[in-house]
């Protein structure tokens, strides 16, 4: 089965061909700023390529209802389509997607992975927040994480790089977007994302998480407006508004204030949630770093390893700015292994349609 993977992030869209053995036989990663796709570049890509048996998406939120990948019908569109609030940066995108593959390949039967789905496994108390129960029960307000596909197939790639001895896996997807997730014998346990993507680390243009008393106050006290403020949140801040750039590797490259503050503002909410997760596992047997800055970026990797120790952490230099695709970067004496796991949804999504399609 030839499968094509649609991977919509929070940056680009990711194009993927896979055999049956998953060898590439084709990729591109065509540009999609906010929700545009687009859809005369992504059908002649389609066309140019040959026979596709089938379509996985990766879709960013599947609410409460999708826990599973599906095989993708009118009714499955029609109940994303309202879940696309939640996740604004990915779900209209990853529908525009849909919708522009659909038309270029009619009739060829598509599936929706989620990211959401990895985190059904969370336990309730890592799931439920604090607030009124009509909230939680009339609207399903409730932490669903994401990254999911991301961190499954990170923790499962990890386990096949140390043998199968690491039952507590706290991995790391570092990209545009960034997440961790405290994995246990293969299950989510624990995540930093919450009811949106917008919770958790520092992120390229995102907040992560945000005292909401000042966002409350904000709105309040200098009238700024609910779409200003998701706007300011999703688009406007993060790495961006500390450092005047979005791109970790411009900020690494720089040795100014700006730059110097929003490196350390990002490390310092790493190391926290790093030490958070190993906490909701009781203990960490291996730390993953994965996406395009935890497998490009040495340097952010042996910062946030530097205020590990206590939990059994250290790299080795050589071997962390050698490292090239998947890669064990610990140090020798080492309590807990630290490894680089290359981002592949595409594979984890893959054998989702797989099993879907039968």
């Amino acid at each position: 089965m030839r499968i094509l993977v649609v991977n919509a992030g929070s940056s680009s869209l990711k194009l993927r061909l896979l055999e049956p053995g998953d060898a590439v036989l084709a990729e591109a990663d065509v540009a999609a700023p906010r929700a545009e796709v687009d859809e005369a570049a992504l059908t002649a890509w389609i066309t140019g390529v040959g026979a596709i048996d089938a379509v996985g998406h990766r879709i960013v939120h599947g609410g409460e209802r999708f826990r599973d990948a599906v095989r993708i019908d009118t009714g499955v569109v029609a109940e994303l389509r309202a879940l696309a609030d939640l996740a604004p940066l990915h779900q209209a995108k990853s529908l525009a997607a849909l919708d522009a593959v659909g038309r270029a390949l009619p009739g060829t039967p598509a599936v929706a992975c989620f990211d959401t789905a990895f985190h059904a496994t969370l336990p309730r108390a890592a799931a439920t927040y604090a607030v009124p129960a009509a909230w939680r029960e009339r609207w399903g307000v409730r932490r669903y994480g994401f990254h999911g596909l991301s961190h499954a197939y990170a923790a499962r790639r990890s386990a096949q790089l140390v043998g199968g001895a690491a039952a507590r896996v706290v991995t790391c997807h570092l990209g545009a977007g960034a997440s961790l997730c405290a994995v246990r014998d293969g299950r989510s346990v624990d995540t930093t994302m919450g009811f949106t993507p917008l919770e958790g680390l520092v992120m390229a243009t995102r907040s992560g998480s945000v005292d909401p008393g000042l966002l409350l106050w904000l709105l309040e006290r200098e009238s700024i407006g609910v779409d200003d403020m998701a706007g300011a949140l999703e688009h406007d801040s993060g790495m961006l508004a500390l450092a005047g750039t979005a791109d970790m590797r411009e900020v690494l490259a720089r040795d100014d204030e700006d730059a110097r503050l929003a490196l350390d503002v990002y490390v310092h909410r790493l190391r926290a949630g790093i030490a958070a997760m190993t906490a909701a596992l009781g203990g960490l047997d291996a730390l993953v770093f994965t996406g395009g800055v935890g497998e490009r970026s040495a340097a952010v990797r042996a910062a946030a390893a530097r205020g590990l120790g206590f939990l059994g952490v250290a790299i080795d230099a050589a071997r962390n700015a050698a490292a090239d695709g998947d890669a064990d970067v610990s140090g020798l004496d080492a309590a807990a292994r630290t490894l680089v796991v290359r981002a592949r949804e595409d594979l984890e999504i893959a054998a989702q349609v797989r099993a879907v399609l039968g």
